[in-house]
């Protein structure tokens, strides 16, 4: 638990400059330094925020053009637009949690990472299985990005991206890490678009007190429903920083997006309690701003006494997860090649299996 009980911060309802990686750099330096202005110690940004999410797979499976420049402006971690960053980070003193495509060579990933507020890289994941379409455009994760929570001066903050949350098994790791401030970062989210359309990849099926009429919210009045952030708020017992994007007219003409993929808005950053409700005003789908809020960390403590999913609410005697978190790379040397010419004899025998490293929670 944080040793501070109130914990301020900033969530980016804000449109990246499209496919321009300098220049969604630069504009993520303004926001850092804005929100250290106002008091925040934790800045959060949606899901492939640099260079912005790549809308136009949802229109079409192939488009090499928009790919080539996609490639050419994601962020790489040896870089210097990543330094810049960070130096924000360090300059402003604040923790920053990004999200941004990460090129990896000619790869891409769905990237995430957290740089604390001295500018060190404490945190780098990537989604572990990109969703449907965008495996046109980016690759799986390995064993190290299941390790997505980290212990900072603020509490123990950690991190998914768009439908991992409803991935069971990597929730339940994430939360059994002691999470306690959860950043669930989004594309742009519109209103369900009819007919056959996915309800889970609409607004009213990933937030808070607009899914359905079950209760009414106590701040806003507007009604309230248990849309994927909420339930994760309740399931984990921690606050959750819901951050999305705002999709404007320069996305559409520069990925040359078709109905209904190409409508306007879709911001829907909000800030929700370990209890469910949500503790923000909504701003205009369309508006960019930062959500603000004073987080009481002992509202976590208030919560788990009720329901505590990874402790007393449980049952590990009859239940429990396995997590491999090793890194798997595309190149591995098993065992020493013998550079003798002839060779040694070779005696068969026993052949000993890699040990393992495994983690039962």
């Amino acid at each position: 638990m944080s040793a501070s009980t109130k914990v301020r911060v900033a969530v980016t309802q804000q449109e990246p400059v499209w496919l321009d990686l300098h220049a969604t750099v630069e504009k993520t330096c303004r926001l850092i330094a804005e929100a250290a202005g106002n008091g925040a110690q934790l800045i959060t940004f949606p899901e492939c925020w640099i260079p912005g999410y790549p809308a136009w797979i949802w229109c079409r499976p192939v488009d090499i053009g928009l790919f080539t420049t996609y490639l050419k402006n994601s962020l790489s971690y040896d870089s210097e637009h990543m330094r810049r960053i960070c130096n924000a980070a360090a300059q402003h003193k604040i923790t920053v949690v990004l999200g941004f495509s990460e090129r990896d060579g000619n790869s891409l990933y769905i990237g995430q990472c957290t740089i604390d507020s001295t500018g060190k890289l404490v945190m780098r994941r990537r989604k572990m299985k990109p969703t449907h379409m965008e495996r046109t455009v980016f690759g799986d994760s390995s064993g190290r990005s299941l390790l997505n929570v980290v212990d900072l001066p603020i509490g123990k903050v950690g991190a998914l991206a768009c439908w991992e949350h409803i991935q069971p098994l990597l929730k339940y790791h994430t939360m059994i890490q002691g999470e306690e401030i959860h950043v669930s970062a989004w594309p742009v989210l519109h209103p369900h678009m009819g007919g056959e359309s996915l309800w889970g990849m609409s607004q009213e099926g990933t937030l808070p007190s607009i899914m359905r009429e079950i209760y009414r919210d106590e701040l806003t009045g507007t009604p309230g429903g248990m849309g994927a952030s909420q339930v994760y708020a309740l399931e984990s017992a921690s606050f959750v920083l819901l951050t999305t994007a705002v999709l404007g007219p320069s996305c559409v003409e520069k990925m040359n997006l078709s109905p209904p993929w190409d409508a306007l808005g879709g911001g829907a950053s909000a800030v929700i309690a370990p209890d469910g409700r949500r503790l923000t005003e909504p701003l205009p789908a369309n508006e960019e701003g930062i959500v603000y809020a004073d987080l009481d960390m002992d509202a976590i403590l208030s919560c788990r006494h009720f329901v505590d999913a990874c402790g007393h609410y449980s049952r590990p005697d009859l239940l429990w997860l396995g997590v491999d978190t090793r890194e798997k790379t595309q190149h591995r040397q098993e065992g020493q090649a013998d550079t003798t010419i002839n060779g040694p004899e070779v005696i068969p025998g026993p052949v000993e299996e890699e040990s393992t490293e495994y983690y039962r929670f």
